[in-house]
């Protein structure tokens, strides 16, 4: 069996709707993901903004215009008067859901409960209409097996076991349809899965079950080897291991979430991204097999600060670089490279909401030096230390823009530049010509 995933773009519409429903109605079994419609979390977390201020007049304000929304669409979707009198009843329900939250003080739980609506509509929206067009399928309700434990990751034994009680349930189903991004926490309230949203959810599925291949279907031909806002003549890279699919989505390749992915590489089951757009072409294959001696693709990561901490205390000092890194781990802030010499170390974050105490700690070591506003550029692909001359080409490319850092050897998978951020599009043009061309 497969697992389908459909992101908001993909159901943003009745029309795309009723392209998914077509294009997952292929004879085989399958469990569907989706995510909300496109648009609407963001409005139902606009809602839960006006609901913590107290202002449900303003929170019932988009809620009655987001609900005119939805009956347009329920309107178009179906075509029988009983279908689309199951689509309004479906919509009053939710939307009497999201009012039931103007009446009391409103929590983040009540917060998570408001953005899980989202999820349940669309779902039940595409269900009904598969039903309409005489298809066998069923709702499985994430509520009732997405679980997370008392550290908010997943819950792999609990949500192995539900989901297979849930589909012993309904055994003759052709299509299970199921909400991606929402679950319950370890004291069984409804929260979501945050990191990698419906595409966690359809891995997580993925592994529990054991499933032949697991699909993430967007409006992107599959992973490029650039990012084509900046870059000329890019092209979809159709073979990734997990590992730099990974490095990918971690240094920007927004398709894809790099958490997401892990319970499929775990697993060993390929992930294959595809769109929706173009439902005939190849995609990108995520698996477990390297392609050797080859360059996949390059990304880039933004709003990087760059922190250099110069210490005579340092050299031949055991002990120094755990002091450094004790003061982000005390400020939950996280490192994405590193650099160091005999008497200094650069890193560099991503998360600056708490730089000023992080450089007042650090200047009890030794002088520190900032850069903002810098980038991470990331080649990736099979660059094990034994493959000569990979990162001579990666090197070359950059020979006229200003590099920051380098960092080269942390992985089989990449080499990354530390530039400013003005000289990103003419480095990852310049690292195009010089590796794709």
């Amino acid at each position: 069996m497969k697992v389908l995933k459909f992101g908001g773009t993909s159901v943003g519409s009745a029309q795309r709707m009723k392209d998914v429903a077509q294009l997952i109605n292929d004879g085989e079994r399958k469990i569907v993901v989706l995510s909300a419609m496109s648009g609407t979390t963001n409005t139902l977390v606009e809602i839960s903004e006006y609901l913590y201020r107290k202002n449900t007049e303003g929170a019932n304000d988009i809620i009655n215009r987001l609900e005119a929304k939805y009956r347009r669409h329920v309107d178009e979707l179906y075509a029988t008067d009983e279908y689309k009198k199951k689509g309004l009843e479906l919509i009053r329900f939710h939307f009497d859901e999201l009012r039931a939250h103007t009446k009391d003080i409103f929590t983040l739980f009540d917060e998570k409960a408001v953005l899980a609506q989202g999820e349940l509509i669309s779902t039940g929206m595409v269900n009904l209409y598969l039903q309409e067009c005489g298809v066998n399928s069923v709702l499985l309700p994430a509520l009732e097996f997405m679980r997370t434990d008392k550290n908010a990751e997943p819950d792999a034994a609990y949500i192995r076991e539900k989901l297979d009680e849930q589909l012993e349930q309904q055994p003759d189903a052709a299509i299970y349809i199921t909400q991606g991004f929402i679950c319950r926490n370890a004291y069984g309230e409804i929260d979501n899965l945050q990191r990698g949203g419906s595409d966690y959810t359809a891995s997580l599925i993925g592994a529990a079950i054991k499933a032949d291949e697991i699909q993430i279907w967007t409006d992107i031909d599959g992973m490029h080897n650039n990012d084509p806002r900046f870059v000329d003549h890019t092209a979809p890279v159709r073979n990734l291991h997990f590992e730099e699919a990974a490095e990918l989505a971690y240094f920007g390749a927004k398709i894809l979430h790099p958490t997401c992915i892990q319970p499929a590489k775990f697993a060993h089951i390929p992930v294959r991204l595809l769109n929706t757009m173009d439902p005939k072409a190849p995609g990108t294959l995520i698996s477990n097999e390297t392609e050797l001696h080859k360059i996949k693709a390059v990304a880039a990561k933004d709003n990087i600060t760059a922190i250099k901490i110069k210490s005579g205390r340092m050299l031949l000092a055991y002990g120094f670089l755990r002091k450094v890194f004790e003061i982000f781990e005390s400020f939950h802030t996280s490192i994405d490279m590193i650099c160091t010499s005999e008497v200094g170390v650069s890193v560099t974050i991503d998360n600056t909401s708490h730089l000023a105490e992080i450089l007042d700690e650090l200047r009890k070591f030794g002088t520190v030096t900032v850069d903002s506003n810098m980038c991470i550029i990331c080649v990736v692909g099979d660059l094990d230390w034994e493959n000569v001359g990979f990162e001579a080409k990666a090197l070359d490319a950059m020979r006229e823009i200003p590099v920051r850092m380098i960092s080269f050897g942390g992985s089989n998978y990449n080499i990354s530049f530390l530039v400013r951020q003005e000289d990103k599009k003419r480095a990852l043009q310049a690292l195009s010509d010089e590796l794709f061309s």
